[in-house]
């Protein structure tokens, strides 16, 4: 027998006090717990690094904010959705400094996504008692795709307000009353507005009542009349949708915006098939099994349920099997990678479904448990983790960042043992903990997603090096700001992409300066279909103009040290090259130079480096090369107007500098300088397994012009 504590002991006061807290003080502690953890972590993420949605997102947020319309790169949106573009545009009108309005949007990212833990409590209340809802709202935040709140991405938005509309199904399915239905739809337009994705709870709305149907043993000829303000108000948009459309001539795909490209690709049914199973066993590993036995077997047990747990059932199951093959069947296409951001959503509705089974008293029908259980574990051993524990895993994918710290240490081999042990525990733990201890697990699943949080966020693969590696890639001076605090005030400055570096050198510098204006390219664009404007440099005159033969009239130009425009130098991100120049227009490139590969830095027996508008001065150029192809030191030597005018000779592990007089051809304005590297060689001939072809000489690695004495 239990010993009842006294009525006076400490213990018992305590629980006294605890439980004389109204639900509302500890919602209210959770939510904002939640937030100001957030918070802290998002502090440790310094630059955007999902490619290119943060840079979309924050575009159309400042396009917003300056202009009063949804804007990017200055061009009319092109379709992207609205809501969280709208909730963020505030923080841009606030902060004048990007990297500051950075941290505000962050920081609203940690209060809107906790704010997830109002509807998941309102779900679970309607199935069980206070303790237990609370708890569920708790689940419902320590999801570790939280960590989305550190990024610049509509899942901040998306994720509570994907809750408050099964919150509001799971009422309409109760009561199907007119006022519901409403609501239920205008949250759906809202959440359609937010991510397009959301497309697939329409189905699931339809499915739901005929799930609930067969839960509750009814006929399925008294749907029509029980769900008709449904129905019928469900016909009667999805009608209006359609004729808005047509009589604007435009065709009903059209209403997905910028994502009406995914309707029109061919889709190839066996990889949707695979991409469908990969899902599904993610999922299994993202809830940690645990609540998808237990949701098996509540839907197994289904009509002996009371009414409100059954339309919950109807409402979870009708979503998951909507949601699922939409997010499979477009990374089959699209993305090529289990798309966890997209399918997150659905956990807490699981988590809310074991917390329901702990409620009803955990029950274990001997089959049913077992069969749940099973294949809910040996769901994990179909993830192909050699192929989808990659980088795309640290912004799709976080459930697979742990195990891949594991791998790290016990090796790719073992990993899918390792994943099948904890998927043996986890499901014998189902089956095997007592009745009495049953809310132990719902712990187990907290306590495992907190674990996870290490290597999610600070892991070798993690959310915080993922950043820094980003911001490295694209701005590597102190300033992330840099361009905004040169440029006069007012002023915007164009820049030109060569192709020569990083595509983030672009990205990262749009983020966070507002001074960034068009982008123009030389070869290929970004990746990302941003809007973008090829230009052409005359190789002749230097003269670089626009598709309809214009010139370029930017009065500031960004561009990496590969192209040199007449004009002056500003400021200068020295990690990358990339220099901020106030141009003499029309723009002219002053500087050719001939033979360096395209988009590298490697060169061939010979390096013509031709400046135009050219004074006397000085040209220093750095060099290096690489000890896996040279084994001797290099040579290299440069002749201007007919005469040797320097050399240089270094180790293939070392790096030179050679610095050279310069002085422009006789009656002309050019300056040029003609290097050439002793020895070259081919890597093809030279390392076993090599395939590449060309004749290398040595790393062209910068060159700087200085006029002057």
């Amino acid at each position: 027998r239990r010993r009842r504590s006294p009525a006076g002991s400490p213990r018992s006061s305590l629980g006294r006090a605890l439980r004389r807290v109204p639900a509302w003080a500890w919602l209210a502690a959770i939510v904002v717990g939640s937030a100001v953890l957030r918070i802290v972590l998002g502090r440790g993420i310094v630059a955007p690094f999902i490619m290119v949605d943060e840079v979309i997102w924050s575009e159309v947020a400042r396009g917003l904010a300056d202009a009063g319309e949804p804007l990017l790169r200055d061009q009319p949106d092109p379709g992207y959705s609205i809501v969280y573009p709208l909730l963020i545009s505030p923080v841009y009108a606030l902060f004048e400094s990007l990297p500051d309005a950075y941290a505000g949007v962050k920081a609203l990212n940690a209060v809107v996504m906790s704010l997830a833990a109002i509807p998941a409590y309102f779900l679970a209340r309607r199935v069980m008692r206070n303790g237990l809802a609370l708890l569920a709202a708790l689940l419902a935040v320590a999801l570790p795709s939280l960590a989305y709140t550190g990024t610049v991405m509509t899942e901040n938005v998306f994720y509570p307000l994907f809750l408050v509309t099964v919150l509001a199904l799971v009422l309409v399915l109760e009561n199907p009353s007119a006022e519901r239905v409403v609501l239920l739809f205008a949250l759906l337009a809202l959440a359609f507005a937010t991510r397009v994705q959301a497309v697939a709870l329409f189905p699931a709305v339809f499915l739901a009542p005929l799930l609930l149907a067969v839960f509750e043993r009814r006929a399925l000829k008294s749907l029509v009349s029980r769900f008709r303000w449904l129905y019928g108000i469900a016909l009667g948009l999805g009608l209006a949708a359609v004729i808005v459309q047509l009589v604007a001539g435009l065709s009903p795909q059209e209403l997905l915006g910028a994502y009406s490209p995914v309707d029109e690709a061919g889709y190839q049914l066996g990889e949707a098939l695979r991409y469908l199973w990969w899902h599904v066993a993610e999922l299994s590993l993202y809830v940690l099994v645990i609540p998808l036995a237990a949701t098996v077997v509540l839907v197994g047990r289904a009509r002996s349920l009371d009414s409100r747990l059954q339309a919950f059932l109807a409402a979870l199951v009708s979503i998951t099997v909507c949601l699922i093959p939409v997010v499979a069947v477009f990374a089959s296409r699209f993305s090529y990678r289990i798309e966890e951001r997209n399918l997150f959503y659905v956990a807490p509705l699981f988590c809310v479904a074991l917390l329901a089974w702990v409620e009803i008293g955990s029950p274990r029908p001997r089959v049913l448990a077992s069969s749940a259980a099973v294949v809910s574990a040996l769901l994990l051993v179909v993830i192909p983790f050699d192929r989808f524990l990659t980088t795309s895993a640290i912004t799709d994918t976080l459930m697979l960042l742990p195990l891949w710290s594991v791998q790290d240490r016990i090796g790719e081999s073992w990993i899918t043992l390792a994943a099948l042990g904890l998927a043996a525990g986890l499901a014998a733990a189902f089956l095997f903990v007592p009745r009495r201890f049953a809310i132990a697990l719902p712990l187990l699943v907290l306590g495992l997603w907190v674990l996870a949080v290490r290597p999610i966020w600070w892991g070798t693969h993690g959310f915080e090096r993922f950043s820094r590696g980003a911001l490295f890639q694209g701005i590597r001076t102190a300033e992330r700001d840099w361009v905004d605090r040169t440029l006069p005030r007012d002023e915007r400055a164009a820049f030109l992409w060569t192709g020569r570096t990083d595509r983030l050198t672009v990205n990262e510098t749009e983020f966070f300066n507002r001074g960034v204006g068009p982008v123009y390219y030389v070869t290929d664009p970004t990746p990302g279909g941003l809007p973008e404007t090829r230009v052409r440099i005359d190789p002749g005159t230097g003269r670089v103009t626009l598709p309809d033969g214009a010139a370029v009239r930017d009065r500031f130009l960004l561009a990496d040290s590969s192209f040199e425009p007449d004009g002056t130098a500003l400021a200068s991100d020295k990690g990358w090259g990339v220099t901020l120049w106030r141009v003499n227009s029309p723009l002219v490139s002053a500087v050719r130079v001939d033979g360096l590969y395209p988009n590298d830095t490697w060169s061939g027996k010979t390096v013509t480096y031709l400046r135009r508008r050219c004074v006397r001065g000085r040209l220093t150029v750095s060099l290096s090369s690489d000890p896996s192809l040279f084994l001797a030191p290099q040579t290299v030597i440069a002749r201007s107007n007919g005469a040797v005018v320097g050399r240089v000779q270094f180790e293939p592990e070392g790096r030179a500098v050679l610095s050279v007089p310069v002085s422009p051809v006789l009656g002309t304005s050019d300056c040029r300088v003609v290097y050439t590297v002793v020895p070259t060689a081919v890597p093809a001939d030279v390392i076993r397994g090599n395939t590449d072809p060309r004749e290398l000489g040595a790393h062209f690695n910068r060159f700087v012009y200085k006029p002057g004495p």
